[in-house]
């Protein structure tokens, strides 16, 4: 067969060879590819769903920033973000709970993180204050929604009611949750489980078993807390503070400020009344095993305030770097 010879010996034992080479050569190059393709840090095996809620079991502070919510296009450009969790805020933006959906799925498809986690962590704050129970009881669809679309926590605003406080809790489960005295039947319907499970990358039943708060339940990947962001809601920070499930609180000094009648100037530092109202809403969260979020950290600040045991900080990603630095942090970032 003329010209058939690729170099010598049987023709057709030479192509076959030759494809057998080709479909190795394409298999290397498919797993050089795919090694390159995985996060630095892929050699981490993330032990949670909710790397906030890793973080702050392995002692280690978390930090995030927040944006006035966003699409698809937002998420899988935050995919690979420097912060561990992303606070997606519509207190004051539309609340469009399609448009969560698509942003949690842009985390996932520009996923995973550094870490290995298959997004950072996600807490939504609510457009709804806690100003009662009847409020939240009448609101707690946005709960569901949002959980629906797989947020890892919930914040809601202005909490002032201690009823409010545990009707949130109770928006935040399933009713097959394990009973808590206080707490009532969980309100969230069998339905939405399948798209939560599918942006965590677990079973539907499987999300059933570990969405639930924390550190209520031990095996919770679920953040639920709340702003207490004015005098109504200082008065009662004991009360609220003190509902199971409740894991996370994060104090809102310029409402805190506005509340007592004072606006604060550029440069200019916090009166002392809201300085004290942090020192109580801090002590209620140290008293009650809750999870303090602080504002306003930066790099001059971050490791006084980590030494002080702050664990969940409100900064920048200079802040973030030099905190992390500070602590020896072992998780990839």
């Amino acid at each position: 067969m003329a010209g058939a010879d690729f170099s010598h010996g049987n023709p057709r034992m030479q192509m076959t060879r030759f494809k057998t080479f080709a479909l190795a050569a394409l298999a290397v190059f498919a797993l050089v590819i795919g090694l390159s393709a995985q996060p630095s840090g892929s050699s981490y095996t993330p032990k949670r769903i909710n790397k906030a809620i890793e973080l702050i079991e392995m002692g280690e502070p978390v930090y995030y920033f927040q944006f006035p919510g966003g699409g698809y296009e937002d998420g899988k450009g935050f995919a690979q973000t420097w912060a561990d969790a992303i606070g997606y805020n519509v207190e004051q933006a539309p609340f469009n709970a399609l448009q969560f959906r698509e942003f949690m799925q842009g985390l996932v498809d520009g996923g995973p993180t550094l870490s290995g986690h298959r997004t950072p962590a996600v807490i939504v704050t609510l457009p709804v204050g806690g100003i009662d129970e009847a409020t939240v009881r009448a609101n707690y669809w946005m709960v569901e929604q949002v959980l629906a679309a797989g947020a890892h926590g919930v914040l809601m605003v202005h909490m002032r009611d201690e009823g409010a406080a545990r009707t949130l809790v109770q928006a935040s489960r399933y009713p097959l949750a394990p009973r808590t005295p206080g707490i009532g039947e969980g309100l969230r319907g069998s339905g939405g489980q399948g798209l939560a499970a599918q942006i965590w990358g677990i079973p539907a039943e499987e999300y059933l078993r570990v969405a639930d708060p924390w550190p209520l339940n031990p095996v919770g990947e679920l953040l639920i807390g709340f702003k207490p962001e004015d005098k109504e809601a200082l008065a009662v920070i004991d009360q609220t503070m003190a509902v199971p499930g409740i894991g996370i609180v994060e104090w809102g000094p310029s409402d805190m400020m506005m509340s007592f009648g004072l606006v604060r100037g550029p440069g200019v530092p916090y009166s002392q009344v809201v300085l004290d109202a942090r020192e109580r809403i801090l002590a209620a969260a140290r008293a009650n095993n809750v999870v303090f979020s602080e504002v306003g950290t930066n790099a001059d600040n971050v490791i006084e305030r980590v030494d002080a045991g702050i664990m969940f900080h409100f900064a920048d990603e200079a802040a973030a770097r030099v905190g992390r630095e500070h602590t020896n942090r072992v998780m990839p970032y």
